[in-house]
């Protein structure tokens, strides 16, 4: 029932790859395939999301996406599936991963000035990713003691996320002083400079914002007595890497392209995460008192949504009118998918499930792919006992999701409150397989079977069972 996320689970698995996990220290074996590359990326994904590194924030993660995939239209390799995604990390930082995952520490969105900026960043990580610079490295060190796809995520995911903690974690591989070899080389710095600003160029954002960030990163980091961020560990910035990006984009216009909404909206919410509830409401009243910084529409929303963390849902109601007010002026920020999420909590928070119900089957008609608003809806959905409309609702979203741990969990009370112990555990098993918790997916899916069912859906549990066992294993071998 839910095969398109076992699906992408299997790759991870021995039997992906027919005869067990291959040997990289084989000589035999030319280079990585497409295929090996991806296995990589899943395996530090789940590597990721087992640690708690993952921001399980979808509209950042969405808006990553939606940023990231511009930017992919113009690649080398358009057609390659990439994943963008945040992490829960305010130092600066970000990297990518062999098969298309690219990860961005909070704190990098944060120190951006503006969305080409970002842009910048995402299409320099895309560019390591299309020109497979991580899988050239790993070709290179096939004598360090790498032997399966399991213990060169491991390697990759320390070197490319923590640099300064990563020794540890890669002697556990015997991967010997590999971490240092897995930062980019200048060559592949200055290709991934050069293809990245081509896809700026390409997609509409200004080309000079690239020249401009690594600038004020260098400069920052000479303020900051020797506390390299993470991001000059793994991307060596130098003066001459400046200069030559910076004749790269003499000739090119200097778009002045205003930033999304979505933009400034992503960055209040991070903004917001960093503090209490109370000092959140402090700062974003004063932005927009007498001081008047910032953008006024996402400085209100970070108001409404920090009130509603400290449980003034009065005065967040109040504020969310002017919201909406403010909002409406503007063409840009009229029908934006973000404030209608914030609108849907405020007026879950007053009480008021009809209106909210009503609120919502119009909202989805609006914004039918936006995870946050089905996530709201269907909890407001069970909360009401109203399953069916639910598992429709969350079913539809899974197939365009199937890493979505959360969709999985709500699934999961629904199938329950419809007495559907079968998929209730099914569905709980995914959320604990992506979650890197192999053990309990097991278990969930022994209750599923358990649980009776037809011969169609008891031999598929049981070939699950199997499938999560090689990869347990697998990782064991690493």
């Amino acid at each position: 029932m839910k095969k398109i996320a076992l699906l992408l689970l299997l790759c991870l698995s021995p039997s992906a790859l027919g005869d067990g996990l291959p040997d990289l220290g084989d000589v035999s074996q030319a280079s990585l395939t497409p295929q090996q590359e991806r296995q990589i990326g899943l395996q530090s994904m789940m590597q990721i999301r087992a640690s708690k590194q993952y921001l399980d924030d979808s509209e950042v993660d969405d808006y990553l996406n939606i940023i990231g995939d511009k930017l992919v239209e113009n690649s080398p390799e358009p057609a390659l599936n990439f994943e963008f995604f945040a992490v829960n990390d305010y130092s600066v930082n970000a990297f990518a991963l062999p098969g298309g995952f690219i990860g961005v520490n909070a704190g990098l969105i944060l120190i951006t000035q503006s969305e080409s900026e970002l842009a910048s960043v995402l299409a320099h990580e895309i560019s390591h990713v299309t020109q497979h610079h991580l899988a050239r490295m790993v070709e290179a060190e096939r004598g360090s003691g790498l032997i399966s796809m399991a213990a060169i995520a491991v390697a990759i995911l320390a070197a490319r996320t923590n640099p300064q903690a990563s020794e540890a974690a890669i002697a556990s591989v015997q991967a010997g002083n590999i971490q240092r070899k897995l930062n980019f080389t200048r060559g592949y710095e200055e290709e991934a400079d050069r293809i990245g600003l081509q896809l700026l160029e390409k997609s509409g954002f200004n080309t000079h914002a690239m020249p401009e960030f690594l600038r004020r990163l260098q400069k920052a980091s000479r303020l900051l007595d020797g506390n390299t961020p993470n991001y000059m560990r793994t991307h060596p910035i130098t003066s001459d890497r400046i200069a030559e990006i910076e004749n790269r984009v003499r000739n090119l216009p200097y778009l002045l392209i205003p930033d999304s909404l979505d933009f400034q909206l992503v960055r209040t919410k991070l903004i917001a995460a960093q503090k209490s509830a109370p000092d959140a409401i402090a700062y974003f009243s004063s932005a927009l008192g007498p001081e008047n910084f910032g953008n006024p529409i996402a400085q209100r929303y970070g108001l409404v949504s920090s009130l509603l963390r400290d449980n003034q849902v009065a005065k967040a109601s109040r504020e969310m009118m002017l919201l909406l007010k403010q909002a409406s002026s503007s063409p840009a920020s009229s029908n934006n998918d973000m404030i209608a999420t914030l609108q849907g909590k405020v007026l879950r928070a007053e009480k008021k499930d009809a209106a909210a119900l009503a609120f919502y089957r119009t909202a989805i008609q609006n914004f039918p792919d936006h995870r946050a608003l089905i996530y709201d809806y269907t909890d407001l959905l069970l909360q009401n006992k109203q399953p069916e409309i639910a598992v429709k609702l969350l079913t539809e979203q899974v197939a365009r999701h199937p890493s979505d741990t959360t969709l999985y969990d709500l699934q999961a009370r629904a199938y329950a409150m419809q007495g559907k112990a079968l998929e209730q555990h099914q569905a709980q098993a995914y959320s604990y397989a992506w979650q890197g918790n192999l053990n309990a997916a097991i278990e969930q899916l022994r209750l599923a079977k358990q649980a009776g069912g037809s011969f169609y859906q008891l031999s598929s549990i049981e070939s699950d069972i199997n499938e999560l066992r090689q990869m347990q294993d697998a990782s064991s071998r690493r």
